[in-house]
């Protein structure tokens, strides 16, 4: 089973119908034990870490994610479900899950004429190979919406970056956790290509 989580972060059902789209059947759901029993987990979301977090702790969802990590499970995140797996955002000064080791920040910029937040295509570039990316070639573009962008602490966990006045990172990964700053979802063919590699995934690093 494929567990799409909610926890109040909206977004949920234009994933789940890009994973109908690549014939993985995705079921979604608040409830802790869920996560802990699934096969592979997506966990999405658009908003506020704030928010989010407090929604995670209500339901016991925190615990549950962290525990399914560890557990080895397969987890796709993407745009808040990466925000909220580092230490730390700045956004409201919010404590996050820790999977992967790191900050978000604030987009800041010297040029005016950039806005916040980040709306539209950008090209993506692979940094290292993993096995969600094997699809993804040069000059991909991908959907992003956000004001705020991940910082890791150890440059070997960034497996694809993208330029916004800046570079940032754009595609993080731990062990069998795996997750994007952009939208597979609201990315057409190569959105579909990256959920597809991770229907197939493992959880290894090494199965490249």
């Amino acid at each position: 089973m494929t567990l799409i989580i909610d926890y109040d972060a909206g977004n949920l059902r234009s994933v789940q119908r890009a994973c109908t789209e690549v014939g993985l059947t995705a079921c979604i759901s608040s409830d802790a034990a869920a996560v802990r029993a699934a096969d592979r987990i997506i966990f999405p979301g658009v908003g506020a870490a704030h928010s989010a977090m407090e929604s995670l702790r209500a339901n016991g969802l925190d615990q549950a994610l962290i525990d399914a990590f560890r557990a080895g499970t397969p987890i796709l995140g993407i745009c808040l479900g990466l925000q909220i797996s580092l230490n730390f955002s700045e956004e409201r000064d919010t404590p996050t899950l820790g999977l992967i080791e790191g900050r978000v920040r604030r987009f800041a910029f010297a040029d005016p004429a950039l806005k916040i937040p980040h709306m539209g295509w950008n090209a993506v570039r692979k940094l290292r190979p993993h096995p969600v990316l094997k699809a993804l070639t040069e000059g991909d573009e991908f959907y992003f919406v956000h004001a705020y962008y991940p910082k890791p602490d150890d440059p070997a966990e960034i497996y694809a970056e993208t330029e916004y006045e800046g570079t940032f990172a754009c595609a993080v990964g731990r062990n069998n956790y795996f997750a994007t700053q952009f939208h597979p979802e609201k990315s057409g063919r190569v959105g579909l290509e990256l959920l597809s590699c991770f229907a197939r995934w493992d959880g290894s690093v090494d199965a490249q």
